[in-house]
Parts: C-alpha cells; sequence; structure tokens
C-alpha cells in the first residue's frame, strides 16, 4: 500500500487548473503532490540547519526564504 502524502488531489487539480490545464489525469495529480513534498522536506530540512545556526529552535519565515535562494 503507497504511503499517504499531505497535499490533496483536489489541492492539485486545483493548481494546475489554475495554471491554464483543461483536464488532469490523477496520476499528474500524485505526481505533483510528490514532487511539492519532496521539496517541502527539502526546505524545511535547510530552514531548520538555518534557524539552528542562528541558536533558534523556531523556523521562522525567513528562515523559509532564506533556504528557497540556497
Amino acid at each position: 500500500m503507497a504511503k499517504k502524502g499531505f497535499l490533496s488531489h483536489n489541492a492539485m487539480d486545483k493548481i494546475m487548473r489554475e495554471a491554464g490545464a483543461l483536464r488532469v489525469s490523477d496520476d499528474a495529480k500524485v505526481a505533483l503532490a510528490n514532487l511539492l513534498e519532496q521539496k517541502a522536506k527539502e526546505l524545511s530540512a535547510e530552514a531548520k540547519r538555518l534557524a539552528e545556526h542562528a541558536g533558534r529552535k523556531t523556523i521562522t519565515e525567513k528562515d523559509i526564504h532564506l533556504a528557497d535562494k540556497h
């Protein structure tokens, strides 16, 4: 059984339709959710490292933005 992700298929459908897609397959929704979740995990890990480097335990918005620039 596949691991359940954090992002819903409905949210992925909405994102792709706002980008101009007329129709979206279920496989495309799953693929986008998987990619976004992986990117979010990578950004979160980098943001955590930045917060710890600054002597904090709390990840801030600034940490997220800085992590995105790396």
